[in-house]
C-alpha cells in the first residue's frame, strides 16, 4: 500500500492495482502539487460535504468514471448530479477492489453551499479507515478532539493516521498531540494546515508533542510505502 500526501486534506493511496482519492481539493488550494484534469483515480473517498474536501470531485468522477464512497446524503446528492456513488454511514463498513473501508465519527459539520449563498445539508462528517493488505490508513477528516478515538485504536490498530491540526474550525496542535496518543499509530501526520490564514500552523509544533515519537510532516507530493 502507498500513501501520499498532497497538501491541506487531500491523500492518495494505492492498493491492489487501484487508485483512491480521498477530499480532493484541487483546484484553488495553493499548496497541492495535483492538477484536477490530470487525475484519474478508481474510487474517491469523502469524509465530509464541505466544498475544501469535496473540491473537484463532480468533475474528476464524471471524467474518470471513478466511484465515489460517502455518508449516504452526500453520495445521494452526488448521484443527482449524475455521478456514480455508493452511500455509506457512520460505523459501517464494505468491501471494495482496492480494500475494506469503514467510516468512523467525527465532530464537525457537513454542508454544500449552493450559488445563491445556501447550504444543503450534506449528512454526518465522518473519518475513514482503510484496510488492505494487513495494514490500517486512519483519515480522520475535519474533527475536533473525542475520546472515542481510544476505541477505534482498540479495534482497528492504526499503521498510518494523518490527523487535522489547523485549528480554528478543527483541532489544533494541542489537541491532535492528544489524539495521536489516543490513536497510538505507528506514523502520525498533520494535514488541514496553512491552506487559509485562519488555519496557519507550525507543523514541526504539532510532532514536537506527539509522545510517542510517531509525529511525521510529510511534504507534499510525499509517499509512505506500508
Amino acid at each position: 500500500m502507498k500513501v501520499s500526501y498532497h497538501g491541506h486534506s487531500v491523500v492518495k493511496i494505492r492498493s491492489n492495482g487501484k487508485t483512491v482519492l480521498i477530499d480532493p481539493f484541487i483546484t484553488g488550494n495553493d499548496l497541492t502539487d495535483l492538477r484536477a484534469d490530470e487525475q484519474s483515480p478508481d474510487f474517491i473517498v469523502l469524509t465530509h460535504g464541505h466544498g475544501d474536501h469535496v473540491g473537484d470531485t463532480v468533475d474528476i468522477a464524471r471524467r474518470s468514471g471513478a466511484l465515489v464512497i460517502a455518508v449516504n446524503e452526500l453520495a445521494l446528492y452526488l448521484q443527482h448530479q449524475g455521478i456514480e456513488a455508493h452511500p455509506m454511514h457512520i460505523g459501517g463498513s464494505r468491501e471494495f477492489e482496492f480494500g475494506k473501508i469503514k467510516f468512523t465519527q467525527a465532530f464537525h459539520g457537513s454542508g454544500l453551499q449552493q450559488a445563491d449563498g445556501t447550504f444543503l445539508y450534506m449528512g454526518m462528517p465522518a473519518g475513514v479507515l482503510i484496510m488492505n493488505e494487513g495494514k490500517t490508513v486512519y483519515h480522520a477528516g475535519d474533527t475536533a478532539l473525542f475520546s472515542d478515538m481510544k476505541l477505534i485504536a482498540e479495534r482497528h490498530p492504526i499503521d498510518l493516521a494523518f490527523l487535522p491540526i489547523g485549528d480554528n474550525f478543527t483541532m489544533g496542535p494541542e489537541d491532535a498531540a492528544v489524539a495521536a496518543e489516543f490513536l497510538q499509530a505507528k506514523i502520525t501526520v498533520p494535514i488541514h494546515y496553512d491552506t487559509f490564514p485562519p488555519i496557519r500552523q507550525n507543523p514541526a509544533d504539532f510532532v514536537s508533542r506527539v509522545q510517542n515519537g510517531s509525529g511525521r510532516v510529510m511534504t507534499v507530493g510525499e509517499v509512505i510505502e506500508l
